[in-house]
C-alpha cells in the first residue's frame, strides 16, 4: 500500500485522471446493471450492457471531468488555502456556483455531442435544474468533507470516488424519458 501511495504522490495528475475515468465508466455500468436500462438497438452484448454508452461516459470523464476537477481543485487550494471553516465554506460556495454548473453542463452536452444528437442542448435543458438542485445538496456536504479532511494531493481521487454515486444518478436521470 505504501508503494501505491508513493506512486500516486509521484504522479498525481496521471493517477487522478485515470482513476476518475475508470469511475465514470463504472458509474455507467452500475446504472445499466443495477438501475436498469434498455440498451440501444444493435449495441448490446450478451450481457445487455451498452458498451458504446459506457465508452461515451468514460470519454466525457477523461476528456473533461477528470482534467477539469484536477485543475479546479488545485486552483481552489491556491486561492483559498487551508481547511478552516472560513476557507472550506468559501471553497464549497465557489464550487457550487462555478464548478457544478460547468461540470453538469459538460456531462449532458458532451454525451449529446458524442451521440451526434440533432440538438445537443436538449438533455441539458430538460435535466440541468434537477441535476443541479440534487448536486447542491450532495456536493456541498461531500466537498466540505473533502476540503476539510482530504490532503490536496488526493482530492481529485476523493472527488472521483464520491462522484461515482452522483454520476450513477446523472446516468440514470439521462436515460429517463428517452
Amino acid at each position: 500500500m505504501n508503494r501505491a501511495w508513493a506512486l500516486f504522490k509521484a504522479h498525481p495528475y496521471i493517477s487522478n485522471v485515470l482513476g476518475y475515468t475508470a469511475l465514470f465508466a463504472s458509474a455507467d455500468l452500475i446504472q445499466q446493471s443495477v438501475l436498469g436500462r434498455s440498451p440501444a438497438a444493435g449495441s448490446e452484448g450478451s450481457t445487455g450492457i451498452d458498451w458504446r454508452q459506457t465508452a461515451r461516459v468514460a470519454t466525457v470523464g477523461l476528456c473533461f471531468h477528470a482534467n477539469f476537477n484536477y485543475h479546479w481543485l488545485r486552483g481552489l487550494e491556491r486561492m483559498l488555502p487551508g481547511g478552516g471553516v472560513k476557507a472550506v465554506t468559501r471553497k464549497v460556495v465557489l464550487d457550487q456556483l462555478i464548478a457544478a454548473p460547468v461540470t453538469i453542463s459538460a456531462f449532458y452536452v458532451g454525451l449529446s455531442l458524442l451521440e451526434n444528437k440533432d440538438d445537443p442542448l436538449e438533455d441539458w435543458r430538460q435535466k440541468f435544474w434537477t441535476s443541479y438542485k440534487a448536486g447542491v445538496v450532495y456536493w456541498s456536504t461531500m466537498q466540505a468533507v473533502n476540503f476539510a479532511f482530504v490532503p490536496p494531493v488526493a482530492r481529485t481521487a476523493f472527488v472521483g470516488g464520491i462522484a461515482l454515486t452522483f454520476t450513477i444518478f446523472l446516468c440514470h436521470l439521462r436515460q429517463q424519458h428517452r
